[in-house]
């Protein structure tokens, strides 16, 4: 097999059909050999039923139906453990990304690299979108000691052997893209123009994003611990200090009142401090949690196409 691409689908069932033309089309022209997996993170919007009719319409889609929804980066990995080709495409089901974009990623992988994403330039998000994009790199960034472009998405292509030590990567906060970075190899990135969502709308709400980012923060780096240590004893600094100036300013002023406004805010501005750090040392504590349970990281329903089939 030359090719695979792996797709997440929920929420845009009306792209599919139009999705599964343009892929056949590019590898035709391409006169390569392909599959199509595409996995349904159990959409609610019956998606199944459009992955079923084009898997038996086409035997070169293996279509894949979660037991629940698992999430868009756990439905990739379910994707990336069931596809066999020696180049593997990641994208996603609206269209947004261009089919027609594969071959560039591929001419610039044969150029010697092992993995090549796609840069999305004049996206089509709006600009809170953009900007929450680019906050969030920054910190993850900073927390995690990389260097992370705002303007990459999962829209790639790899080597066998990257998404193989991928898939040996079981965590359950993971990433995509994030992930894929930290291994290494020979990596680069050329400029794709993307599209208008061709159906649905994100399910990636503010919430969601939220918590993504500080499970893959937390996930990937103790740098948040170190930074509550540190705040922890820059604020006993500055309350010694405090303090010095209290008893040099009582010896020096005989008759000064002493004030419980200024206490009571100290109490509960030392309060919220500790219960920040003891929350960042939950959080760790948490996903230590998760992670002995060794639970899958995704439940198979049902299979089109399969090969067990």
């Amino acid at each position: 097999m030359d090719f695979s691409v792996v797709i997440p689908v929920y929420g845009c069932k009306e792209a599919l059909p139009e999705l599964h033309k343009r892929i056949v089309d590019v590898f035709e022209e391409m006169e390569a050999s392909f599959e199509l997996v595409l996995v349904d993170d159990h959409d609610p919007y019956d998606s199944w039923s459009v992955v079923q009719s084009i898997c038996e319409a086409d035997e070169r889609v293996y279509g894949i139906k979660l037991a629940r929804n698992f999430g868009q980066i756990r439905a990739i990995t379910a994707g990336l453990d069931c596809c066999h080709g020696d180049w593997v495409v990641v994208m996603d089901c609206d269209l947004q990304d261009r089919p027609e974009a594969i071959p560039q990623l591929y001419n610039k992988a044969l150029e010697g690299f092992d993995v090549v994403f796609a840069k999305r330039v004049e996206r089509k998000d709006s600009a809170l979108t953009m900007a929450l994009s680019r906050a969030f790199y920054k910190v993850y960034e900073y927390f995690t000691d990389g260097s992370y472009d705002p303007s990459l998405c999962n829209f790639s292509i790899a080597r066998r052997a990257v998404i193989s030590q991928y898939c040996s990567m079981r965590e359950h906060n993971r990433g995509y893209t994030m992930f894929i970075k930290w291994l290494g190899f020979r990596q680069t990135a050329i400029e794709i123009v993307g599209d208008e969502r061709f159906a649905g709308e994100s399910s990636y709400s503010f919430r969601k994003k939220l918590n993504m980012a500080f499970e893959l923060i937390t996930a990937q780096s103790n740098k948040p611990l170190k930074f509550a240590v540190n705040v922890g004893f820059a604020m006993s600094f500055v309350a010694l200090l405090v303090l010095i100036a209290a008893i040099v300013q009582k010896i020096c002023v005989p008759g000064i009142q002493v004030g419980w406004t200024s206490l009571l805010c100290s109490i509960f501005f030392m309060g919220g401090l500790i219960l920040s750090a003891i929350g960042i040392v939950g959080l760790y504590v948490g996903n230590i949690f998760t992670e002995v349970k060794n639970r899958p990281l995704y439940v198979i329903e049902k299979e089109c196409n399969g090969k067990d089939e």
